[in-house]
């Protein structure tokens, strides 16, 4: 359950009174808000793929994501980090799809716990130069492969989702 949400120093936080996994959090503990994009295209079987990259410190494969940004919307927030982090060009639908919670480590060996909201992106582009291309790895997944490769029980569960509201053969469901 949300109480508020708060600006501090440029980043969005939001209270929570609860949180399902409690992953260690206290009563409460501010939660910080980042956006993602969840690039998706069709494959030549006409299956939905996502792209998964790495992230910079541990090698994980998450999605692209970042802090709000001045100026931009959340929407036009994700797929900036897409671009950044994934060299893709694309459009982010206005409605999240959802969202799903991590705890982002500190290099002073604190943690904070996020709140990340997840907004599809149909992918027009694939750069072959992107400013964090050194920096990471990125790779097309079909949904079931990248549900299964991310950390998140949260995020797996967004992944699977995905191709119900995404949908296939180039087409949104109604609604």
């Amino acid at each position: 359950m949300r109480i508020a949400d708060r600006t501090v120093f440029g980043r969005k936080i939001a209270h929570e009174a609860t949180y399902a996994d409690n992953d260690g959090q206290g009563p409460g503990e501010p939660i910080r808000i980042q956006y993602a994009a969840l690039p998706h295209r069709l494959s030549q079987t006409g299956s939905l793929d996502v792209m998964l990259i790495t992230s910079r410190d541990t090698g994980r494969w998450v999605l692209p994501k970042g802090w709000p940004m001045r100026g931009k919307t959340a929407r036009e927030a994700a797929a900036r980090e897409a671009y950044e982090e994934a060299g893709l060009i694309g459009q982010a639908d206005a409605a999240a799809l959802g969202s799903y919670h991590y705890r982002k480590r500190r290099r002073r060996g604190t943690s904070v716990l996020c709140r990340v909201d997840v907004f599809p992106l149909d992918v027009l582009a694939e750069l072959q130069r992107w400013p964090e291309k050194r920096q990471r790895r990125r790779s097309w997944f079909s949904v079931e492969d990248a549900a299964g490769l991310v950390d998140e029980a949260e995020l797996k569960a967004l992944i699977l989702a995905a191709q119900a509201h995404i949908g296939l053969g180039g087409t949104k469901p109604a609604g």
